[in-house]
């Protein structure tokens, strides 16, 4: 895991301390070296920050030369079948004089040798890249498939900046963007920004599956350039639906658990200690059961706890890990502990991202840090077997729904917002001790809010776009922002599925999962200069999972159904049916307990009026309701919050 930086060479002032003020702003993501290239007579000047993980020594320096000295890297990320890649080389007839044993240099040999685009086809990995081709004078940015690694781009008149973190960018003295309204009304509505969007007027994330190829020495026909998709979600989507697997439930198991395992034991290789996170689920619990059975050693796993009730899942961990024998590490948290992460979190995340979550997710990395320099991620399983409650609730509560009167949907909407969440919470809570163990759920009273909020919704699409929003109109509550299309509100964009449940779930792996799950995760464990790899985002099993039936992901109202077949042959079955916790913090209590003057400085009206992004009034109307009680705002007040949070640090 690394991070790099690039922009356009300016004649008549020092480049290389210009990249090297900007490299300085990503130290985090790779402490061990840094490295500064620019051509003698070239438009582009690239740096470079290493974590060392593969191949140690200099051999892996970066930014890296060609063979030939054609092209020059920077790049982010591993490829975990670099060594496939170098006996396909050999098997060519391609003979190289390798100088170490890094990815990197393997990617270099493979573009020699194949071209950009059918590297990034063969690669198999999370990688973000900035390569020069000195000989067609053109830089080529390019993502991974699913977007485990970050690359903002874009330009400032005619200079062209880009890199890993938009905190480099900024360190550029051409770097002037202003703030973006418009971006603002997604970050309301999401809590994060999705991409192509960012935080700045013209500056963009790289889509994943996309690359960009620019002339440089020609800025006003570089500005025209597109990205190009090398690997299409929709089109993995379509082919797996429309040639489906037709084995029994055994041969089904037996091919995810075989297709996991290549990918679990491919991303153990490392030069440096490695371990995972375990909380206890069925994804985190399902990689590390397979490293396990991989490895000769103990696996080094990790978890940590609260001891507020509904947020704990440090026990089931712990039992998970004493079955498995793993070498397990677990570290109760105060509030304290959490509260004191927060004035971090506007450095950590180089645009405003408000999924809360990100505390708890810094706070494990932190605690895996002092003991490996990777740790594997069950991330990536909700997305591809059907996990989350929305995938259960298309067919338990939309199916039915929607076969009912509108006037009836309605009335059952004012019923559930007759009663404050707070006091459904309460009501669960009295109820529990005799309701079946499948009807126990956290938050009860936020999940009957969603539920009041989509039962008039005139079809699926928009009872996703309910589900997944936090703001159903944020143009009403940011001052000249006006919602830019996406993903959710493009129907050009959307995959063609065969149900619900699967619109859900490919829409969730490219919206959800890539701009707010991966994000928090880099993000987070960059900031410890930990390197996180996700096994269930292998292309290859991402590819089969597609193929899988509904049947297989969705059965007798449970999700994961495959996934935990397979995990049920390493753990046992009690040790992992409970009901999903999700990895949150109790928020609405802190806001109104210990964040509570931290929350009141930030939103104070006369600072709202000042500022000018928002509408204060329904900001402070909604600030003073979560603190009576009478509604739990915790998730659009935050989005409100880690944007005013990160405005003060700029």
């Amino acid at each position: 895991m690394c991070g790099f930086i690039g922009f356009s060479r300016i004649n008549g002032i020092d480049n290389q301390e210009i990249a090297r003020q900007m490299c300085g702003k990503i130290a985090h993501r790779g402490p061990d070296s840094e490295g500064i290239w620019q051509s003698d007579n070239g438009p582009v000047v690239l740096g470079h920050r290493r974590l060392s993980i593969v191949d140690l020594s200099a051999a892996g320096h970066q930014p890296m030369l060609s063979a030939s000295g054609r092209y020059v890297i920077a790049y982010n990320g591993e490829v975990y079948n670099h060594l496939q890649l170098r006996e396909m080389l050999q098997t060519e007839g391609v003979q190289f004089q390798w100088r170490g044993h890094s990815d990197t240099e393997t990617l270099l040999a493979c573009i020699e040798t194949w071209g950009v685009v059918k590297t990034l086809q063969a690669a198999v990995g999370m990688f973000a890249i900035a390569l020069w081709d000195e000989q067609a004078r053109q830089l080529t940015l390019a993502r991974d498939r699913m977007g485990e690694k970050p690359l903002y781009w874009g330009w400032q008149g005619d200079i062209l900046l880009f890199g890993s973190e938009l905190k480099a960018l900024k360190a550029h003295p051409a770097f002037s963007a202003d703030i973006s309204r418009d971006a603002l009304t997604l970050l309301l509505r999401h809590c994060y920004i999705p991409a192509p969007y960012s935080v700045y007027q013209g500056f963009y994330k790289l889509k994943p599956g996309h690359y960009l190829q620019l002339n440089l020495d020609d800025p006003v026909r570089a500005k025209l350039a597109v990205e190009q998709s090398y690997w299409s979600f929709n089109q993995i989507v379509t082919e797996g639906l429309t040639s489906p697997f037709v084995g029994s439930d055994a041969e089904a198991a037996d091919r995810l658990e075989a297709m996991l395992t290549q990918s679990v034991s491919g991303q153990m290789l490392a030069d440096v200690p490695l371990g995972a996170f375990l909380s206890g689920g069925v994804d985190s619990s399902s990689v590390v059961a397979l490293m396990q059975a991989n490895s000769q050693r103990p696996v080094k796993t990790f978890t940590i706890g609260f001891n507020e009730s509904g947020f704990d899942e440090a026990t089931c961990a712990k039992e998970v890990a004493s079955h498995l024998k793993t070498d397990h590490t677990e570290l109760y948290v105060s509030p304290q502990d959490a509260l004191g992460v927060i004035p971090r979190l506007p450095s950590m995340y180089c645009e405003p991202f408000a999924d809360s979550s990100q505390i708890p997710t810094f706070l494990v990395s932190q605690l895996a840090k002092q003991h490996v320099t990777v740790a594997l991620s069950g991330d990536g399983g909700d997305e591809l077997f059907g996990g989350y409650n929305r995938h259960l609730a298309a067919g338990k509560v939309w199916g039915p729904f929607q076969k009912a009167p509108l006037f009836c949907r309605k009335a059952a909407a004012g019923v559930l917002n007759a009663v404050p969440p707070k006091r459904w919470d309460q009501l669960f809570e009295l109820a529990k001790p005799l309701l079946p163990k499948k009807l126990h759920m956290a938050i009860p009273g936020e999940k009957a809010r969603k539920l009041a909020e989509v039962l008039a919704l005139p079809d699926g699409q928009q009872f996703y776009r309910r589900l997944t929003s936090h703001w159903h109109e944020p143009e009403s509550v940011v001052l000249g922002g006006t919602e830019p299309k996406t993903m959710l509100t493009d129907p050009a964009l959307w995959p063609n599925t065969d149900s619900l449940e699967h619109y859900m779930m490919a829409m969730d792996a490219q919206t959800y999962m890539a701009d707010d799950i991966l994000t928090k995760v880099d993000r987070a464990a960059m900031a410890t200069s930990l390197e996180t790899r996700v096994p269930m985002l292998d292309h290859r099993l991402v590819e089969f999972a597609w193929q899988l039936p509904l049947h297989f992901k969705i059965r007798q109202g449970q999700g994961k159904w495959l996934l935990r077949q397979v995990l049920y042959r390493h753990v046992p079955k009690e040790l992992i049916e409970r009901p999903k916790m999700g990895f949150g913090i109790p928020l609405d209590q802190w806001l109104r307990g210990p964040l509570r003057d931290w929350a009141e400085q930030l939103l104070d009206s006369r600072l709202l009026d000042q500022q000018g992004y928002f509408k204060t009034e329904t900001i402070r109307t909604m600030w003073s309701q979560h603190q009576s009680g009478s509604h739990n705002w915790q998730y659009h007040l935050w989005n409100i919050l880690m944007f005013q949070a990160w405005l003060a640090e700029q």
